[in-house]
């Protein structure tokens, strides 16, 4: 059975982080359905609500983990000195956890995180349009890659939401639902602008 490619998504919100778990669920338990590795990377409090609200959508969690089949992570190697987030780092882990997925006879690999909590406690987000775009063309070269970029708006500058909103060709509603994101600017638009909007 051939699959539909994944998507680059961003959801973004406002409020308490524990409303959009029900759907990030949902979604990472259809995708185990559908024979892909899922990988989730935050805080140990939102892992902890998340093997909650999984859980409650009739995953074992433990066994899926146990398994490979569900990495829930804090752990940020791709920082500097556990404080600076290190572009180059987290691009070449996302690949080798793909390719280490494939090794292990998954479909593909899909993946979500918080983007304050990827780019640590120096909160330095001079790098995220180009963390964007590289994963933005990483995706459309291998199909069988996906996930939601997370922006919550109470905890992040404006300028990094508007960079999240300008690097995403959808948005993410929830595990059945995304939207052409009318903000979205194309690669060739973004690579010609974007040392501009740094």
């Amino acid at each position: 059975m051939e699959l539909e490619p994944l998507l680059h998504q961003c959801l973004v919100y406002d409020g308490p982080p524990s409303r959009h778990l029900p759907a990030l669920a949902r979604t990472i338990a259809e995708k185990l359905m559908r024979d892909y590795r899922c990988m989730c990377f935050d805080t140990p409090t939102m892992l902890a609500g998340m093997r909650s609200y999984l859980a409650a959508e009739g995953i074992s969690v433990a066994s899926e983990v146990e398994q490979g089949r569900l990495v829930l992570t804090s752990d940020r190697g791709h920082l500097v000195d556990g404080v600076r987030f290190d572009l180059a780092r987290m691009t070449q882990g996302l690949g080798n956890a793909l390719d280490d997925a494939l090794n292990d006879g998954f479909q593909g690999l899909w993946c979500t995180g918080d983007i304050a909590w990827e780019f640590g406690p120096e909160r330095d987000f001079s790098e995220l349009l180009e963390y964007e775009r590289q994963l933005d063309d990483f995706i459309e070269s291998n199909p069988n890659f996906g996930g939601v970029c997370q922006y919550h708006r109470d905890t992040l500058p404006s300028q990094a939401v508007e960079a999240g909103l300008l690097a995403h060709p959808r948005i993410y509603i929830d595990q059945t639902l995304s939207l052409v994101n009318p903000r979205f600017i194309s690669r060739e638009t973004f690579r010609s602008n974007v040392a501009e909007m740094v």
